[in-house]
């Protein structure tokens, strides 16, 4: 299998993993703090779906029409996923996406390189939504340790800033992928996740 194949059916396990963790994701549950601090779940999740039609409107070369953190979810959170990851799944599939430079909030970078990225959101966005909702069944250990494994193997601590990742927490060498993976990326587990207050975008560690 070639590496561009690889990362964009790594991608598409990851939008599968996501969808399912957002299927069993309730409304009631949205409020809830989240391992961002000053977000909640409903925030993380606008933050991950609005990423996906940003995405998809850089490979296809359109609009996607509002910036990162408009209100993407309306008042349902599952078909909003379903619509984005559709959008999504589409533009990696073109023939040139890893080919298309992409504009992130931190410069231009190359297809595979912002195919990584993007995997980075879907999957810790989705494994945090996981771990908080308690549905960690359904988390894709593989997937979750070859991208701990890749982000090891670079020189991460460039990404360690504001608005993109905290500083590594401490996990246990025996937990399972995801918390291993969440842990390098910065989220507390152990800690209480902090109130979310007011309504405009948050800064955040990943």
């Amino acid at each position: 299998m070639s590496t561009v194949t690889s990362v964009i059916d790594r991608i598409d396990a990851a939008l599968d993993m996501a969808h399912g963790i957002v299927e069993t994701t309730t409304p009631g549950q949205l409020q809830a703090p989240s391992f961002c601090p000053g977000w909640n779940v409903r925030f993380e999740l606008n933050h991950l779906v609005g990423g996906m039609h940003i995405f998809a409107a850089e490979l296809t070369g359109t609009d996607a029409g509002a910036d990162h953190h408009a209100d993407w979810l309306g008042t349902d959170h599952r078909a909003a996923f379903t619509t984005a990851a559709a959008l999504d799944r589409a533009a990696w599939h073109r023939p040139d996406a890893l080919d298309t430079t992409v504009r992130l909030g931190f410069g231009a970078v190359p297809g595979p390189t912002a195919a990584l990225v993007h995997l980075t959101e879907i999957l810790v966005h989705s494994a945090d939504l996981a771990v908080l909702n308690g549905r960690e069944d359904l988390v894709d250990q593989r997937q979750c340790a070859d991208l701990l494994a890749t982000m090891r193997a670079m020189d991460f601590d460039a990404f360690r800033r504001p608005g993109m990742f905290a500083a590594e927490q401490r996990a246990p060498a025996d937990a399972a992928a995801h918390r291993r993976l969440l842990a390098f990326t910065g989220r507390d587990l152990e800690a209480a996740a902090r109130p979310v207050s007011g309504n405009g975008p948050r800064p955040h560690a990943g």
